[in-house]
């Protein structure tokens, strides 16, 4: 395959958001909650809260402001009681420093070797620069929503990626778990490459689809992408 970049959707597809923000939790509010269960409620609100940014019921705002909103809203829809302000910004950090799967880091080396590659993330830049330095992620460059003023599925996100690469879209693999992120790439240009994360909600959740029949590729982990791609 000729491509010259590499884009990677994070949470899920690099990052296992889900044991992380939980671990988190716990440490911060301890016994007041079910700290699996409050992560999965919190990543529920993640969507609806950027879907008011596209509908302009909110001004441009950044995902820290979101997951900051959402967090209020959920603390207080389960009454937890007294949170300080001190740990709801811990905890609006704990997005920050995410575990990357165990296949991450060994595969964005590889695959950097022979192209560029860079998040292309709804995450903020000040999120996704935390993650990397944290969990050791490689990029190239740190490409978010942040920088377009949309978030993904918008397709400003993709044309505007492709944009600062300085690529035509056929050039640019866009790397993700979910199958709208790819199908929405895909209408722009950019090739896709499918990466099959069935732990990504939990062990309890239904599992996400195993292969991207609309994909160029299909794969079970980063390091088989490096596999396939020759890095």
């Amino acid at each position: 395959m000729d491509v010259r970049a590499l884009v990677f959707d994070v949470f899920g597809t690099v990052v296992d958001w889900r044991s992380g923000v939980a671990s988190e939790v716990a440490r911060l509010l301890g016994e007041k909650v079910d700290a699996e269960a409050f992560a999965d409620e919190w990543r529920s609100r993640y969507r609806p809260s950027m879907d008011r940014v596209r509908r302009g019921e909110l001004p441009w705002t950044p995902l820290d402001a979101l997951h900051r909103a959402s967090l209020d809203d959920l603390l207080g829809d389960l009454g937890v009681g007294e949170v300080s302000e001190e740990t709801r910004t811990e905890l609006v950090l704990a997005w920050h420093r995410l575990p990357a799967w165990p296949d991450s880091v060994d595969g964005l080396t590889r695959l950097k070797r022979r192209h560029i590659i860079a998040t292309l993330s709804n995450g903020n830049v000040a999120l996704l620069v935390d993650m990397a330095k944290h969990a050791g992620l490689p990029w190239d460059t740190v490409l978010s929503a942040e920088l377009f003023g949309h978030y993904k599925r918008d397709g400003e996100v993709y044309d505007g990626a492709v944009r600062l690469l300085a690529l035509p879209p056929e050039r640019v693999l866009m790397v993700a778990a979910h199958v709208d992120d790819l199908a929405a790439a895909r209408s722009r240009g950019l090739r896709t490459a499918y990466v099959h994360r069935p732990l990504e909600r939990g062990p309890e959740a239904p599992p996400p689809p195993a292969t991207d029949p609309d994909a160029d590729l299909t794969v079970g982990s980063l390091t088989e992408l490096a596999d396939r791609l020759g890095g």
